[in-house]
C-alpha cells in the first residue's frame, strides 16, 4: 500500500466541519482507494465501528440501484433516523447518480445535489463523495452547495509517493515515472510492455468512452486527433485557432468553436490541465496562447505509443504536476524584453503562488551550453524583485547558487523535498 499522507491529513482535518467532502480527480487515480482503503483503515483505528461506515460504489453493479437519489437517501436514511451515534457516509462516482421523479409528486425532480444537502444538515452524519468529472462536480460545487463543501483534488501519484513505494534507486524510478507515470496501478506492475497496455488501455477504454458517452461527442475522430495534438505539444504554446488549423492540414472539416468545446471536455475529464499566461510586469493574464500539461505523464507517452519521448517537456509536465498537487496556483510569466530598441517577450515557465509567497521557477533538463544558460537565465534576472528563483536541472548532482542568487536544484531532490524553496 503507497500512502498518501497529504490526502489523508485533509480527510481528518475536514471531518465533522458541516460540509460535503467532494474528492475529485481522474478516473483510476486512487480516489476509491483513499476513501474505502486508507479513510476507512484510518476510521476503524480510531474506534469508528464498521457498522458506522455506510458505503456505496456506483460505478458497481451491487449499488447500481443506489444511483436513484431517491432509493439511496431511503437506505441511508433507514440506518441513522432515530440514532444518536455518528454515521460516515462514503459515496463513490457520485456522478453516476441520475435525476428522478419523487414516487409521491411527479411534479418534483429529485438529484443528487438534493440528496446530499439533505444530508449535510443531519447532525450524526458526515459526508465524503468522489467523483470523476469536473463538469459535474468541481463547477456545481459553488453554484450547487453555496460554500457547503469542501473539495479534495486527488492526483496520480506524485513522484514521491511513487518513489517511497518502490524503493531503490532514485534515479532509475525516475527514469520508469518520467516514461510510464505515476497512475497507482503502474507501481504494482514490473512488466513493461503490462505497463504499456494497461495505459493504452485506459485511454482508449476508459478515457475516451467516458468523454465521448458523457458528453454526446458525434466526432470522435475530431477528439482523437484533438487528443493527439494536445500529447505531442505538451508545453508549447498553442490556442483553439491554432488547433483548429492543424487538424484541417488533415483534412478534418472542424470550427474552432468544436475545438474550444472538445478541450473543455477533455479538461472535465481531469486529463489535462491548463495553464495561462500572466504578465509579471503588467499583472494581468493572456487569453491565448496557453499551455496545456498532461495531469500524468504516462497516460501522454501512451497516447503518442510512447514514440515521443521528449524528456524536456516531460519534466516540465511533472514539475507542473507537483506543484499543483501542492495546492500552488501555477502560470506562465511573461516579461517584456528590450533589446536594439525591439521588445521582445521573454518566458519564465512557471510563476508559483501558495498564499503570500511567490517564486520563479525554469525547468531546464540539461543546460550543456552557453547559449541554453542564458536563455534559462535571463527571464529570471528581468524580473528584478526579491523573490526566490529557481532552474530545476536533471543534469547536476548538487543544489547550488549562481552569481545571480539564482538557486540550481536537482530535479529528483526538488519533487522529493516536503517543502518548496522559498515557501
Amino acid at each position: 500500500m503507497i500512502a498518501r499522507n497529504t490526502y489523508l491529513e485533509k480527510l481528518k482535518n475536514a471531518a465533522w466541519n458541516g460540509k460535503i467532502k467532494v474528492i475529485t480527480g481522474i478516473r483510476r487515480c486512487g480516489k476509491s482507494f483513499l476513501l474505502f482503503e486508507i479513510f476507512q483503515k484510518y476510521l476503524l483505528s480510531i474506534g469508528v465501528s464498521k457498522k458506522n461506515i455506510i458505503k456505496f460504489e456506483l460505478d458497481q453493479l451491487k449499488d447500481a440501484e443506489y444511483r436513484d437519489p431517491f432509493r439511496l437517501y431511503k437506505c441511508v436514511n433507514s440506518k441513522i433516523q432515530n440514532s444518536n451515534e455518528k454515521y460516515y457516509l462514503l459515496i463513490d462516482e457520485v456522478q453516476l447518480s441520475i435525476k428522478t421523479v419523487h414516487p409521491e409528486n411527479s411534479s418534483i425532480e429529485i438529484t443528487v445535489y438534493d440528496l446530499l444537502n439533505d444530508f449535510r444538515n443531519r447532525k450524526n452524519l458526515d459526508v465524503y463523495v468522489t467523483g470523476s468529472n469536473s463538469k459535474m462536480l468541481s463547477n456545481d460545487i459553488a453554484t450547487e452547495f453555496r460554500g457547503r463543501a469542501t473539495q479534495i483534488h486527488v492526483w496520480p501519484l506524485s513522484f514521491a509517493e511513487y518513489n517511497a513505494g518502490i524503493g531503490g534507486s532514485v534515479q532509475r524510478n525516475f527514469s520508469a515515472y518520467m516514461k510510464y507515470g505515476g497512475m497507482p496501478e503502474i507501481a504494482a506492475i514490473s512488466d513493461e510492455t503490462a505497463k504499456k497496455d494497461y495505459l493504452e488501455s485506459l485511454f482508449n477504454e476508459l478515457y475516451i468512452k467516458d468523454i465521448v458517452e458523457r458528453q454526446h461527442i458525434m466526432r470522435r475522430d475530431v477528439l482523437e486527433k484533438l487528443l493527439d495534438f494536445l500529447s505531442s505539444s505538451t508545453g508549447s504554446l498553442t490556442n483553439p485557432a491554432n488547433i483548429t488549423n492543424s487538424l484541417r492540414s488533415q483534412h478534418l472539416e472542424i470550427n474552432h468553436n468544436t475545438v474550444s468545446n472538445y478541450i473543455g471536455y477533455i479538461r472535465d475529464a481531469f486529463l489535462i490541465n491548463e495553464a495561462k499566461r500572466y504578465d509579471i510586469k503588467g499583472k494581468r493574464y493572456f487569453d491565448y496562447p496557453n499551455k496545456y500539461y498532461y495531469t500524468d505523464p504516462g497516460l501522454r507517452n501512451a497516447r503518442l505509443n510512447f514514440r515521443q519521448p521528449d524528456p524536456g517537456h516531460t519534466m516540465e509536465n511533472i514539475i507542473y504536476n507537483d506543484l499543483k498537487a501542492r495546492g500552488c496556483s501555477v502560470d506562465i510569466g511573461v516579461l517584456a524584453d528590450r533589446k536594439s530598441g525591439n521588445q521582445i517577450q521573454r518566458e519564465i515557465d512557471f510563476v508559483v503562488n501558495l498564499y503570500d509567497k511567490r517564486l520563479y521557477i525554469q525547468s531546464a533538463f540539461e543546460m550543456a551550453s552557453e547559449e541554453k544558460q542564458m536563455a534559462e537565465t535571463a527571464p529570471l534576472k528581468l524580473s528584478k524583485d526579491f523573490f526566490t528563483k529557481i532552474i530545476v536541472r536533471n543534469d547536476i548532482d548538487e543544489n547550488w547558487r549562481d552569481n545571480y542568487g539564482i538557486l540550481h536544484c536537482r530535479v529528483t531532490g526538488f519533487l522529493l523535498s516536503d517543502s518548496l524553496p522559498g515557501m
